[in-house]
């Protein structure tokens, strides 16, 4: 269904959200007081404009309010980030996202009564702690402390080999692990049983607690 989306700041963050949101057909106007950022944004959003988001007369002059999702992508100005979010409940905007740089940030965001609290930075660091020696882990989100999900894209060497194979899949550890999904090109198998045979390439999602997911082989 295509949303109305306001992205504000017009980062590194906020230009990719918007391009990305733009891509999948929503309606996105991407807004910075910084005119370089907004022109680098023609073409990838529905709106581009130069303005101060700051300023309530200018999110009231764009009919904000009426927009289905606003993100606040200000992360490093703590203050415009604080006063655009603020402005943004008192227009009573239904859904409000924003990026935080650090906890204290994201915590003043939650008091606010922001809806979904970003931290960019937190998330890819927990990322690449995950997949850094291993390869094959692609992506990894942290659910719970200790307990995460896991896309792996299978190598060759684990070709005709099933879920339960996977060196490390065994006994109670296995059982301690969840797959949730196989991605093979366009088809998708949701909750595979583990006979489910892998081929290379495929991508395996799987959720469990961190050391059991370490611990596999693959």
């Amino acid at each position: 269904m295509n949303r109305q989306i306001a992205v504000i700041g017009l980062g590194s963050f906020g230009s990719s959200v918007a391009q990305s949101l733009y891509n999948q057909g929503h309606d996105v106007l991407a807004m910075d007081i910084d005119e370089a950022k907004v022109q680098d944004m023609m073409g990838k959003a529905t709106h581009s404009l130069v303005g101060d988001a700051t300023n309530d007369n200018v999110l009231r002059e764009l009919g904000i309010a009426d927009y289905d999702t606003a993100i606040v992508a200000i992360g490093a100005n703590l203050v415009a980030s604080v006063m655009v979010s603020v402005m943004l409940k008192n227009l009573n905007v239904k859904n409000i996202v924003a990026r935080a740089e650090d906890k204290l940030h994201a915590s003043t965001l939650e008091r606010l009564g922001v809806d979904k609290v970003v931290q960019v930075e937190a998330e890819m660091g927990v990322n690449l702690a995950h997949s850094l020696f291993h390869p094959n882990v692609q992506a990894y989100m942290e659910i719970l402390p200790n307990y995460g999900i896991s896309k792996i894209r299978v190598s060759s060497r684990f070709s005709a080999m099933s879920i339960k194979e996977i060196p490390g899949w065994n006994g109670a550890r296995g059982s301690g692990l969840a797959p949730l999904l196989v991605s093979r090109g366009k088809n998708v198998t949701i909750k595979p049983q583990t006979d489910y045979e892998l081929r290379p390439n495929d991508w395996l999602v799987l959720a469990g607690n961190d050391d059991l997911l370490d611990d596999l082989g693959i």
